[in-house]
């Protein structure tokens, strides 16, 4: 795959390799010199206690995140800055200057301790994309409460999951909030939840769309009428840099969420400098990162990242394509963003409306894209690069996960962009010493799948799983011994880029060969008449593993044999004929989370005829309705 130079502020590409050689050669001073730029209250005794597999960050060290995102700027000219930009799905609009912000989170924090919420709480915060939601999680930082933000879009059971294992003692939620829409009913399913959550004491409710709820008398109260008699300033509790600032539950393959816990001081260091890195913030930019903040790229860049820097950022609550597929394009144009950090998901679901959308609004206000989530296949990315960046905007492809905090491999334009690689990571960010490794653990050749691995501690890292550390140990450390191991199939290129190439265990094998589904995917999407696809294994007695693809089509593309044949024989060439699908079946939308990921669970389990399981995170349930009867019809064809 060539490479493409691109404008950014241009540093030559040596003073990236210079800046990334010296992050390795003294770790600790480059680590420290970084966080100097934060806040402290008291300075740090030791920057890494490493006891492997656990690190403690600036140890000794005191601060505090709600200071450092909010105080620290109202001293200064940012005080009247626009820190929220913020759009309702219904199209009702909202701008918080840091001034706002220090004032809602200073009379929030002290709504929470007249509750009783005491420094080492945890709180849980289950809300819609609405101003309060980051409000909340910054007034529970400034008094050292631990928050658990719960994704909307989960069930009863599961936010009742989340709320027993952390111990919450309040939980903040909403009336409801708006999707493609709809109101969800988030009060509601908060009452379900907490008929099991015995160490809820007090429930308080923003009103979002105003409708009539059930209040609990003594343990519900409205937000509104609790910010009434708040005090106008709450002094930011100093906490150890160790101090857990949240806990973040992700999927396990137990089916036990996880409870990922991310520190005070390494983890605000770790996205404080990231998001410099990655996304060159400068002061006059409109960065928009279209996550929920209930997943942890909301919690890292649309929080604690751009907020530690000063940044103006937009944050929308509903749909991408709601009412109309140029939601979004029209949301760029309307407050010029800059920045654009979203899915690859997201841009193959609006790739398939064409370039009509876009083409109607004015994007010229752009000037860096970024993608998250999964690999991006060059297809989408040439389209991001092109028609929504015009030809003119550097793609930042990164890789990370909940559990490491913040992005690991990226280009990085502020420290020195180098040529980009359509759907290449490029390389690790300064202090990051990544591999790629084969079955034993060594350096795997340059050009061949292997593992990938993180050689060395990080501040971003997560700290442990809580009140699980042995499974902490057994899931990231065991695999390779001393070596952090995040599940991700990788190659470095003859140039040493990185290429990340899915999970490790979203594997197919099919007559003794093993195929990485996300490699079969992007083959299909790289014909002209495929927007997305996504690939599952079905057991067969021969070779194992039957190939079954999804396919939804742009627009001006329909389903035919004709094409079935065609696309088949496209993915025969581009990887070989042991990666044909055996059944190839076209639907007008696939099963994804409200986040924008294709749910790949949902598609092997109706592929296999296996039980689907916990659904509520779908952004529509006909979806899963449409793969099944995809399915009946062409077993009926084929009877």
């Amino acid at each position: 795959m060539g490479s493409i130079d691109v404008e950014a502020r241009i540093i030559p590409t040596n003073k990236y390799l210079e800046f990334y050689k010296r992050s390795l050669e003294d770790g600790e001073k480059f680590w420290s010199e970084v966080a100097s730029e934060l806040v402290w209250f008291r300075t740090w005794d030791k920057v890494l206690e490493w006891d492997p597999p656990f690190a403690k960050w600036f140890v000794g060290g005191r601060l505090n995140a709600s200071y450092n995102t909010v105080d620290r700027h109202v001293k200064g000219w940012r005080k009247n800055k626009a820190a929220i930009i913020w759009e309702g799905e219904p199209g009702d609009r909202r701008v918080l200057t840091y001034a706002d912000l220090y004032r809602e989170v200073n009379k929030f924090a002290s709504v929470l301790l007249k509750l009783g919420v005491k420094t080492g709480d945890r709180v849980a915060i289950y809300m819609p994309m609405v101003p309060e939601l980051p409000i909340a999680m910054l007034a529970a930082a400034r008094i050292g409460a631990t928050f658990t933000v719960v994704f909307s879009g989960f069930s009863s059971s599961a936010l009742a999951d989340r709320i027993r294992d952390s111990e919450a003692k309040v939980l903040i939620t909403a009336d409801g909030g708006y999707r493609r829409g709809r109101v969800i009913q988030l009060k509601e399913i908060a009452d379900e939840a907490l008929k099991n959550c015995p160490s809820i004491e007090h429930v308080v409710v923003y009103r979002r769309v105003g409708r009539e709820i059930p209040m609990k008398e003594g343990r519900d109260h409205w937000w509104h009428e609790l910010m009434k008699d708040a005090e106008r300033y709450v002094e930011p509790v100093s906490l150890e840099s160790t101090h857990p600032l949240y806990i973040l539950y992700t999927s396990g393959t137990t089916g036990k969420p996880k409870g990922v816990v991310h520190s005070t001081g390494g983890y605000l260091v770790y996205v404080y400098a990231t998001q410099r890195w990655v996304f060159d913030v400068r002061d006059d930019d409109v960065y928009w990162c279209t996550a929920d903040i209930g997943w942890v790229t909301g919690h890292s860049y649309i929080v604690f990242g751009p907020l530690t820097n000063g940044v103006t950022s937009v944050m929308y609550e509903g749909a991408p394509d709601y009412p109309a597929p140029d939601r979004w394009w029209e949301i760029v144009e309307r407050y010029g963003v800059t920045i654009l950090y979203t899915t690859p998901t997201a841009i193959r679901a609006l790739m398939k409306f064409g370039e009509e959308y876009p083409r109607r609004h004015d994007l010229s206000t752009l000037r860096l894209l970024g993608t998250v989530g999964e690999p991006i296949n060059p297809a989408a990315w040439h389209w991001y690069y092109n028609v929504i960046g015009g030809g003119r905007c550097p793609i930042v492809d990164t890789w990370w996960q909940t559990e490491t905090g913040g992005i690991l491999i990226s280009p990085a334009p502020n420290i020195g962009l180098v040529p980009l690689k359509p759907g290449s990571a490029t390389f690790p960010l300064p202090g990051i010493e990544a591999d790629v490794v084969d079955e034993q653990g060594k350096p795997a050749k340059l050009g061949e799948k292997g593992y990938l691995v993180i050689k060395r501690p990080w501040p971003g890292m997560l700290m442990t799983l809580y009140k699980d550390p042995e499974r902490y140990k057994q899931v990231y450390w065991s695999r390779f011994p001393g070596i952090y191991y995040p599940g991700d199939y990788a190659m470095r290129d003859k140039d040493g880029y990185f290429w990340l190439l899915g999970r490790a265990d979203e594997v197919l094998k099919v007559a003794g060969h093993r195929l990485g589904t996300i490699e079969i995917e992007d083959a299909l999407i790289s014909h002209p008449a495929v927007a997305e696809a996504a690939v599952a294994g079905r057991p067969d007695p021969v070779k194992g593993e039957a190939i079954i693809a999804f396919v939804t089509l742009k627009q001006g593309h329909k389903p035919s044999e004709e094409l079935t044949k065609e696309l088949r024989e496209h993915v025969r060439r581009v990887i070989g004929p042991i990666a044909t699908p055996e059944e190839i079946h076209f639907v007008s939308m696939l099963p994804k989370t409200r986040s924008g990921k294709i749910m790949r669970r949902v598609i092997k389990a109706v592929a296999t005829g296996a039980e689907i399981g916990d659904v509520t995170t779908l952004e529509d349930e006909a979806s899963v309705e449409e793969v099944k009867e995809a399915i009946k019809t062409l077993t009926r064809k084929q009877q």
